[in-house]
């Protein structure tokens, strides 16, 4: 499943110079607009859903592992021609639905065309640069999970309502002070890299959000910002519900053993974790409840006052 999403025609290459023997310029321009012209392929990783893409009459392929090669033989193709590439996932229980609400048939090559094309525009892709499928698919689903988090805890917020006492949006407030939480966070972790995750649970799933920064000896710490909105997003949601969210920060410096500090949400701030308790959580399967051995050269540290005074709660 492939789809060619638009075309730049900006790039001033002469198109004279592909022209072969007894190839009209009408051809030659085509195939320069065709290389310069991004596909995505819209990827079945799982066997399940592939398996449930078999249903339809006009999908060929039966065998899961047969298809992954062949995605993969297309990928290396397009590149070879100079075509930029994106890999977006194909989930069936999605597409049904879009071609539900679209009225569309769902067993023809264009609808899948056209949900590829829809994916690729709001959701989360990975861009093809030679790498092996087996390495890509990962990211992938990590882009695709992190996505749907994200838009599950806007839901959230935005549902929230306005604070029954001063009138101010809770989701928005929420959003702001955890905003400000991160950033107090990241200044008083001090430089070197810095890995932080952030899980709340709700109602019905547990919500997890990772960030990756650096800092410096000096200046501010350097972060994505999506995964930055992301990260305060998901912490929103633990601030907004009072929920049991927890935050943990791994730092790695040159030279030193990795520091672990861990804090809980209480009344809208980060309260510190005492050294002992940032050990028994990591240091515990979190599904199993069975102990796990400690990590060697890591030093499990309390958490750290960052110095925010308690938000005022929202009701």
């Amino acid at each position: 499943m492939a789809h060619t999403d638009h075309t730049d025609h900006s790039s001033t290459h002469d198109p004279e110079h592909d022209r072969k023997p007894g190839t009209s310029h009408a051809t030659t321009m085509r195939r320069t607009l065709r290389r310069e012209a991004p596909s995505t392929i819209g990827l079945l990783a799982d066997a399940q859903d592939f398996a449930a893409m078999r249903h339809y009459r006009t999908f060929t392929f039966d065998d899961h592992t047969v298809y992954l090669q062949q995605v993969e033989g297309l990928l290396k193709t397009l590149t070879a021609q100079g075509v930029h590439t994106t890999v977006a996932l194909f989930d069936p229980e999605d597409y049904a639905e879009f071609c539900a609400e679209s009225g569309l048939d769902a067993d023809t090559g264009a609808s899948r065309s056209r949900f590829t094309a829809e994916i690729a525009a709001a959701g989360a892709t990975v861009t093809y640069t030679g790498q092996r499928l087996s390495d890509l698919i990962p990211v992938l689903v990590s882009r695709a999970v992190r996505q749907a988090t994200w838009e599950y805890a806007t839901l959230l917020l935005a549902d929230l309502g306005n604070c029954a006492d001063c009138g101010q949006d809770i989701g928005r407030a929420a959003f702001d002070r955890a905003s400000h939480l991160l950033m107090r966070l990241l200044e008083t972790a001090g430089p070197g890299t810095h890995h932080l995750v952030c899980s709340t649970p709700t109602e019905n799933d547990q919500l997890l959000a990772v960030l990756h920064t650096h800092r410096d000896t000096a200046g501010p710490a350097r972060l994505d910002s999506a995964e930055g909105a992301e990260f305060a997003t998901v912490l929103a949601v633990a601030i907004a519900l009072e929920s049991r969210g927890g935050v943990v920060l791994r730092t790695s410096a040159p030279d030193s053993p990795d520091r672990v500090h861990g804090w809980r949400l209480a009344h809208g701030a980060l309260a510190p974790l005492t050294a002992g308790e940032v050990f028994n959580a990591y240091c515990t399967d979190a599904d199993t409840g069975e102990p796990v051995s400690p990590e060697s050269g890591v030093e499990y540290c309390a958490g750290f006052d960052i110095g925010a005074d308690p938000a005022e709660p929202h009701h």
